[in-house]
């Protein structure tokens, strides 16, 4: 059964209930066939001391909106996603507003999954490009 968007985006904000993502105010905002798309605001709870967005904070929504989207193409009831790398360089400082993250597949394997996320500002500048490798484990 093929989920929509409302029911994915509806299924991303109980996963993201009591986690890293609530206390970041990450949320996903939008879902296609292949695209995943997710939100954070930037202020100081994502501030490095000198006031613009943390490249750490920065990670953290790259890898909650990936694993998130390879949580989407797989049978949950069997299988769990798992983040082994991610990597992360950062082009722009942002001090405020919202950075959205869209993470596409370059792989999505049964066992293995490769994404590609790019953090973008409110006027669409790039921030970051990050790219994540996920694993689907069976669950015991």
């Amino acid at each position: 059964m093929q989920l929509s968007k409302k029911d994915v985006l509806e299924q991303a904000k109980i996963a993201c209930k009591n986690t890293l993502m609530e206390t970041l105010q990450i949320e996903m905002i939008d879902f296609g066939e292949d695209f995943l798309v997710a939100r954070m605001p930037v202020n100081s709870r994502v501030h490095q001391p000198d006031g613009v967005l943390h490249g750490g904070a920065t990670a953290a929504l790259a890898e909650s909106v990936g694993s998130f989207a390879s949580h989407i193409f797989i049978d949950t009831d069997t299988f769990f996603v798992r983040g082994i790398e991610i990597t992360a360089n950062h082009l722009k400082s942002v001090k405020d507003g919202f950075v959205y993250a869209k993470a596409t597949f370059l792989h999505k394997g049964k066992t293995t999954q490769l994404l590609d996320i790019r953090v973008t500002d409110e006027a669409d500048n790039l921030i970051s490009i990050c790219k994540l490798s996920t694993i689907s484990l069976p669950k015991k």
